[in-house]
């Protein structure tokens, strides 16, 4: 064997060789990557979620607000990254507990009944101003402030993380993103896609939060320019201590 034959036979199996390790060391880090964003979404492969949307307000038939169906869509990609399944549920049809399955649940209280169950159940600290009408309408108020809705300029969303109680079980996570429009709800779900990763390295891959988001001027930049305003983990999830009230003997 001459020497170029030699050198042309070990420069192609150096290559090969490269390539294998290249090739093993990108499938490494994809599964790794898959693996930490399929545990904290719940999504292991095969498994089973829940997409419960709320019913547009200003509709007087079953419908989705547009904005919503956008956040379906994002999660729906979630979903299907992390190789899972999705069903999608009303909200006044999913009569069934939580932590069985992984939930999503987008809609504000007032729209969505099974977030109002939601909110009573796990963040009982967080009040929310249901009336239609009026300068507090849809406000939110958490440890004693109050985040008004000034809709299309300044807008409140929360955002959740809550694990169910392993030892029932039933430990698939529930998310929220429960927000005082549609818009603000996308913004949540989008904020919630994109910074996943940063957000499990935080709170750990099986970790609860709450977060307060703010979206800023949706009417020109949509649901993309998102400021977290503060976690709020604490006091959302501490109950509301009112005064007693006495009476006159």
């Amino acid at each position: 064997m001459s020497d170029d034959l030699r050198n042309i036979i070990l420069g192609v199996a150096a290559t090969a060789i490269s390539a294998a390790l290249g090739w093993l060391a990108r499938t490494y880090l994809w599964r790794r990557r898959l693996g930490h964003q399929q545990r904290f979404f719940g999504l292991p492969t095969g498994s089973e979620c829940l997409l419960v949307v709320n019913r547009d307000p200003g509709s007087r038939d079953w419908s989705v607000a547009r904005n919503d169906v956008f956040a379906l869509i994002e999660l729906a990609s979630v979903v299907k990254d992390c190789r899972a399944n999705a069903e999608i549920l009303p909200h006044d049809t999913a009569w069934q507990g939580f932590g069985a399955r992984t939930e999503f649940c987008i809609g504000g209280p007032v729209s969505n009944q099974r977030m109002a169950a939601h909110l009573r159940t796990m963040l009982p600290g967080v009040e929310i101003n249901s009336d239609s009408l009026g300068p507090d309408r849809g406000a939110l108020t958490i440890a004693g402030e109050t985040y008004r809705l000034d809709k299309g300029s300044v807008e409140y969303v929360l955002l959740a993380r809550l694990a169910a109680d392993e030892n029932t079980g039933n430990s698939r996570p529930v998310f929220l993103s429960s927000g005082q429009t549609a818009i603000t709800n996308q913004a949540a779900v989008r904020y919630l896609v994109r910074h996943h990763t940063r957000l499990a390295r935080k709170y750990g891959g099986d970790g609860s939060f709450c977060l307060l988001l703010k979206v800023i001027n949706s009417t020109a930049y949509g649901p993309d320019v998102v400021e977290v305003v503060a976690d709020v983990t604490r006091p959302a999830s501490t109950p509301v201590s009112r005064p007693a009230i006495t009476t006159a003997e």
